[in-house]
């Protein structure tokens, strides 16, 4: 007898379709202006800069999304903090994952370049301080730190899904944003430092639900279809012993609890990634992101900026 027929099948899950992002994107970036209208209330011409840089930036992501097939795609601003491009697939391709990260500050960091060019040849103030907006955010965004653009690449170079080493990752990266925040007074990186750190709160319970999972023998590394009924059983019952609150909701009502208890059965399930990045690939995306750190330097110190620093 098959053992997986020992155990109820498991819930159809239903998955979640959205037909028109745009309008929640255009509704968040309003809310967006709003947030810097009220710390930067008379830098106009800032505020314009600043949204077209994350634009662009989030249209990379968001294009190569679309191109690789991800499901969901949708773009959306956070008032003060910034803006990400959400999306996902059943399964995932190692060498697509990092082309679409890639694809975010790659273009920014190329225009940013162009605009000092142009700003070094036609000696505009506005043009320049364009440019460094680009870079700047663009560079910054690849720094190595959880979950800028650069933790995202590292992580997927390295390919390490176990949740102890991404947990690790997490909070050394939410204590260095926390540092860096102290050290350049802006309580904005501080309160996001800390902001991560409750992520790790979050990451900590699942390391201690899938180390409980791997005990048992649970193959939790694949979608949600392909999950055995006895892998989803087991699954939906050490999630249940580990939170006190589907506890007292399966006290207290007599209601089905799997349309609950289905998607956190989902959520801790980890998205096969097909290894497909080759070495040669992988070497020429780390020269590619050191490059984009140099590159910015080297422009800025042969291009002629004199006429911009006589002005102070």
């Amino acid at each position: 007898m098959d053992n997986n027929s020992l155990y109820p099948e498991k819930p159809i899950l239903e998955k979640e379709v959205v037909k028109n992002n745009w309008g929640l994107t255009v509704f968040s970036l309003v809310l967006f202006i709003l947030s810097l209208l009220l710390v930067f209330s008379e830098k106009f011409i800032f505020i314009a800069f600043l949204i077209l840089v994350l634009f662009i930036h989030e249209m990379g992501h968001l294009l190569f999304m679309k191109f690789f097939k991800y499901e969901n795609v949708r773009m959306l601003f956070i008032p003060l903090m910034g803006a990400f491009v959400q999306g996902s697939k059943p399964k995932y391709s190692q060498r697509e994952s990092l082309l679409v990260v890639f694809a975010g500050p790659l273009p920014g960091i190329l225009f940013g370049g162009i605009a000092l060019y142009v700003a070094s040849v036609i000696q505009n103030e506005s043009v320049l301080t364009l440019g460094f907006i680009f870079i700047f955010l663009n560079t910054i965004n690849l720094f190595p730190i959880d979950p800028l653009d650069g933790g995202q690449l590292f992580k997927l170079l390295v390919h390490r899904q176990r949740d102890l080493f991404l947990m690790i990752f997490a909070l050394l990266s939410s204590l260095l944003m926390i540092v860096v925040g102290f050290l350049v007074d802006d309580y904005l990186i501080i309160i996001f430092g800390f902001l991560m750190g409750i992520r790790v709160r979050g990451m900590q319970r699942n390391h201690a639900v899938r180390s409980k999972l791997d005990e048992l023998e649970v193959n939790y590394r694949c979608t949600y279809e392909e999950l055995s009924n006895r892998d989803y059983s087991i699954i939906k019952s050490v999630l249940i012993d580990n939170s006190t609150t589907l506890k007292k909701y399966i006290e207290m009502s007599e209601e089905d609890i799997d349309p609950i208890i289905a998607p956190k059965v989902s959520a801790m399930l980890i998205a096969p990634i097909k290894k497909d990045a080759s070495l040669f690939f992988k070497i020429a995306l780390i020269i590619l992101w050191i490059s984009s750190f140099i590159v910015p330097l080297i422009l800025f110190f042969n291009l002629d900026f004199k006429w911009y620093f006589e002005k102070f």
